[in-house]
């Protein structure tokens, strides 16, 4: 359904160095770094069909997050999740919520982490569980 979620930054390198590592928790490599012909740099992380993209604003004002708003990544274990839990964490990230762990939903039994980024973005780790 989705062909790529984009979110703002104050500092493309701290963010780089944010989502190299938890984006390579679940096996992102490294992004490809553009330039907008604004001046402005961007990062696209292509992976397993997707691709997020992290830019600092072309209209020159702050970067923000979206107030209610959550980006969600599919996780392949519990053990996942807390993986890239902890390395947010790690990496100037902030947990959020209640503690990683199993949470019962409509959709059925889910494994959940959530945190916010240097920015703010609240990114939820999330394994489905079977």
């Amino acid at each position: 359904m989705l062909s790529h979620v984009m979110i703002g930054t104050n500092n493309i390198e701290h963010a780089k160095q944010f989502y190299d590592a938890v984006l390579g928790v679940l096996g992102a490599g490294e992004p490809m770094r553009n330039q907008a012909p604004s001046g402005h740099a961007r990062l696209f992380y292509l992976h397993d069909g997707g691709m997020f993209c992290v830019t600092e604003p072309i209209n020159g004002e702050l970067a923000t997050f979206a107030n209610g708003g959550t980006i969600g990544f599919k996780c392949h274990s519990p053990e996942q999740v807390q993986a890239f839990h902890d390395v947010a964490v790690a990496h100037g990230g902030q947990s959020i919520e209640a503690p990683p762990g199993l949470r019962e939903s409509s959709i059925g039994p889910l494994y959940l982490a959530y945190v916010r980024d240097p920015d703010g973005n609240k990114l939820c780790a999330i394994y489905r569980v079977k």
